[in-house]
C-alpha cells in the first residue's frame, strides 16, 4: 500500500496542475468570441494553428469538459458560463430538423458540410448534455439529451441482432459495407453508449433508462469480450462475429491511418479501451446501486492484461493496440490510453489493493508528467510519442484531440486519490467528556 505521504503529495501535485495549468489552457484558448462555440486546434507551443473546422466531436467533448468541471466544483463560475455558451451553439447549429440527430461536421460560423449521422458523436450528445444539466440545471441540456435518446433509441438501435448501428447517412440508413463501416459495430461505441446511459440514468432515474443501461452492460460482458481471456474485441459483424479491426474512412478532422485501411489482427485489443471500461462499467455500477465487488473479475481480466502486456515497464506508459496474449511489436504511445489508465488503474488498486495495480498506475502518471505533458506550452499534451518519450505528433489540440480525455482524467485522478487519502486516515475517535468535579 503507497505511504499516506505519497498519496498527498500526488494529490497536490495533480490538483494544482488542473487547476493552475490543464483547465486555464483550455478556458483562455478554446473559446470562439466571434461565432460563439470551441476553436481547439494548437500546435506543440499552445498557439491557435489557424484551422476553424467545427466537428461535432470536438463541440460536444468541450461541453462535457466544461460542464464536468463546472459540477466538480472547478473553474470559479467560467467553466459553467463556457458551457452554456457551447450548449447554445451546438443545439443552435448541429441538430437535425428534418430527420433528427446531430449533423457531423460545421464551418467556424456553424453550417454543416458534412451531415452524416455518427454513431460516436450521437452517444456523446446524450452523454455531454445530461453532465451539463446535472452541472448547472439549465432544461435546455435535459431536452437536448433526452432529444439525443430518443433520436438514438428510434434509428440508432439493430433490432434484428442488438446493439446499435455506428456509421450512417444523413438519413439514418447504414452507410456501405467496408471502410465505409456500415456493417461494423464496436466495442468503443458500445462502451461509450453504457457512459452515456449511465449519466443520463442518473439524471432521469428512469426504469427505462435504468433497463438500456443493464441492458448495454449486458450485451458487452456477454458478446464482446473474448471468452477466454475476458478482453474486449475492437469490432464485429453485424451479428456479433468479431472482425479483425480496420480504421473506418469517416473524416475526424485529423486521422492517423494506414493507406489499406487494417489495424491489426482480430486478437488485437486496446489496453486502453480495456481499462477504460473498467472504470466507466464500475461508475455505471455506482449509479446502478451494484457492488463491485461483483465486478472483479471483469477487473482483473482487462487491467491485469494492461499491467502485463500493455504497460512498458522499461520506459513507462501504455502502449496503443496489442495482441490479447503476446507482448507488441507496436511501441508507439497516444495520449488517451494514458489518461484513462490512470482512471482505471486507481480502481483496480482501489478494489483488489493489489499493489501491482498502483505501482502501474505510478508507472504511466511519471510517465505522462515526465513526456506527455507540455509545461512550456500551458501544460496540455502531445497527441503521440514513441516508447522513450520522443514526441512523434506534438499538437496540444486538434478536431478530436482536445479536453476530454486530459481534463476528465485528472479530475477523476484527483477524485480517487481523495479517496484513498480518506480510507487511509485514522477512524474518528468519540469525543471524551471530562467527568463533573
Amino acid at each position: 500500500m503507497p505511504a499516506q505521504q505519497e498519496v498527498a503529495d500526488l494529490l497536490q501535485r495533480t490538483e494544482a496542475y488542473l487547476t493552475g495549468a490543464l483547465l486555464p489552457f483550455w478556458i483562455e484558448r478554446a473559446p470562439d468570441p466571434d461565432h460563439g462555440g470551441f476553436l481547439t486546434y494548437f500546435d506543440r507551443n499552445g498557439r491557435p494553428t489557424g484551422e476553424t473546422v467545427k466537428t461535432f466531436l470536438m463541440q460536444i467533448r468541450m461541453l462535457y469538459t466544461m460542464a464536468s468541471a463546472h459540477r466538480a466544483g472547478y473553474g470559479d463560475g467560467r467553466c459553467g458560463e463556457l458551457a452554456k455558451m457551447g450548449a447554445r451553439f451546438i443545439i443552435d447549429h448541429y441538430w437535425d430538423r428534418e430527420h433528427d440527430g446531430w449533423f457531423w461536421i460545421a464551418d467556424r460560423a456553424g453550417t454543416p458540410t458534412v451531415t452524416d449521422k455518427v454513431g460516436y458523436g450521437q452517444c456523446f450528445s446524450i452523454y455531454a448534455f445530461s453532465e451539463y444539466f446535472l452541472a448547472t440545471g439549465d432544461p435546455r441540456g435535459r431536452d437536448a439529451a433526452l432529444r439525443s435518446y430518443d433520436a438514438v433509441a428510434r434509428h440508432m438501435a439493430d433490432t434484428r441482432f442488438g446493439g446499435f448501428y455506428e456509421l450512417m447517412e444523413r438519413d439514418w440508413q447504414p452507410k456501405p459495407a467496408g471502410r465505409l463501416g456500415g456493417d461494423r459495430k464496436s466495442l468503443d461505441v458500445h462502451m461509450h453508449m453504457m457512459e452515456a446511459l449511465t449519466t443520463l440514468f442518473e439524471l432521469t432515474q428512469s426504469p427505462t433508462h435504468r433497463r438500456r443501461l443493464q441492458e448495454i452492460i449486458g450485451l458487452i460482458t456477454s458478446r464482446m469480450l473474448e471468452p477466454h481471456t475476458g478482453l474486449g474485441y475492437m469490432q464485429f459483424s453485424l451479428d456479433w462475429q468479431p472482425l479483425a479491426p480496420i480504421i473506418f474512412a469517416t473524416e475526424w478532422g485529423r486521422d492517423a491511418s494506414t493507406g489499406d485501411g487494417s489495424r491489426g489482427p482480430l486478437d488485437t485489443t486496446s489496453p486502453g479501451h480495456n481499462v477504460e471500461f473498467v472504470w466507466l462499467l464500475l461508475h455505471a455500477a455506482d449509479i446502478l446501486g451494484i457492488d463491485r465487488a461483483t465486478l472483479r473479475l471483469i477487473v482483473e481480466n482487462n487491467c491485469g492484461h494492461c499491467v502485463a502486456l500493455g504497460i512498458d515497464h522499461e520506459h513507462g506508459g501504455v502502449y496503443a493496440d496489442v495482441p490479447m496474449t503476446r507482448p507488441t511489436a507496436q511501441t508507439d504511445k497516444q495520449f488517451w490510453q494514458q489518461a484513462e489508465a490512470l482512471i482505471g488503474l486507481l480502481d483496480a488498486y482501489a478494489l483488489t489493493r493489489d499493489d501491482k495495480y498502483w505501482q502501474a498506475f505510478r508507472n504511466v502518471y511519471d510517465f505522462v508528467f515526465t513526456h506527455f505533458v507540455n509545461m512550456n506550452a500551458g501544460g496540455e499534451w502531445y497527441e503521440r510519442v514513441n516508447r522513450t518519450g520522443k514526441p512523434i505528433d506534438d499538437a496540444l489540440g486538434h478536431a478530436w484531440k482536445i479536453s476530454y480525455h486530459t481534463v476528465r482524467s485528472m479530475i477523476q485522478t484527483v477524485k480517487r486519490l481523495k479517496r484513498l487519502m480518506q480510507a487511509a486516515l485514522p477512524p474518528t475517535m468519540p469525543a471524551t467528556r471530562k467527568p463533573a468535579t
